[in-house]
């Protein structure tokens, strides 16, 4: 099979599980909210939780309403992933796997005013900031945290609002995502989308229906146009 080629005028990225994989503070971090909330269901709060802002998943699964209080926690939640991830002989946050291929091709382009790829992430800036730093990512001019949408994903608002902050249109982005949540708001952005399996099953990808999945980033080459724009060119397996 041939391979698929997008031509577009910026990539949006999602982070966790799309750039860094942060996996071992995220289990660390629930464990340690066990503790306090011994009601939760920290197995299936795993499989259905990522992609989705930290408020919202401790209101859904912790019961927290009280803003100031969902405010508080969702803080001492992010700042345990960074601290629990080197626990106990874990990995801490590093690079989602075929990442340090296309770095060294768009990281010159991640500056405004005419920047060619973002970060649109779920996490809070704080985190977000914390979680690049430990991994070793550049981090972009653009970048979308949860403060700063009302409606995080699926809802279309991080994508819609990167995509205007690059001075782009939505239709003309490409959107990386590994969570469901996560394909869902691109789509209902406008962009193209490409699933990557690093953290939820094939199934629960294809049940997003992203235009393209792959495994992870080792099957994607990204090539810079001389006059505007980049080339997504995606290895079929």
């Amino acid at each position: 099979m041939s391979d698929t080629v997008f031509s577009v005028d910026a990539i949006l990225f999602d982070m966790d599980g799309t750039l860094v994989d942060s996996t071992a503070g995220v289990v660390g971090a629930w464990d340690i909210f066990h503790e306090s909330y011994p009601d939760i269901d920290v197995k299936k709060i795993l499989s259905t939780s990522h992609g989705i802002r930290t408020v919202d998943n401790l209101r859904n699964h912790c019961r927290i309403e009280d803003p100031t209080l969902l405010e508080s926690e969702a803080l001492r939640f992010e700042e345990a992933i960074v601290t629990s991830s080197t626990n106990n002989g874990r990995p801490g946050i590093v690079k989602i796997k075929g990442l340090e291929q296309i770095l060294p091709d768009i990281e010159p382009f991640r500056h405004l005013p005419s920047p060619r790829w973002s970060i649109c992430t779920s996490a809070t800036r704080k985190y977000a900031l914390a979680a690049l730093k430990a991994a070793g990512v550049p981090v972009p001019d653009v970048l979308v945290a949860a403060e700063d949408v009302v409606a995080g994903k699926p809802q279309p608002d991080p994508y819609l609002l990167g995509a205007k902050l690059c001075g782009v249109d939505p239709t003309q982005c490409v959107v990386f995502e590994d969570a469901p949540a996560g394909v869902q708001s691109g789509r209902a952005a406008g962009c193209k989308t490409i699933g990557l399996l690093t953290t939820h099953s094939r199934e629960q990808m294809e049940a997003a229906q992203p235009d393209i999945l792959v495994q992870d980033l080792t099957s994607i080459t990204v090539r810079v146009k001389q006059s505007k724009g980049l080339e997504i060119i995606i290895r079929k397996a």
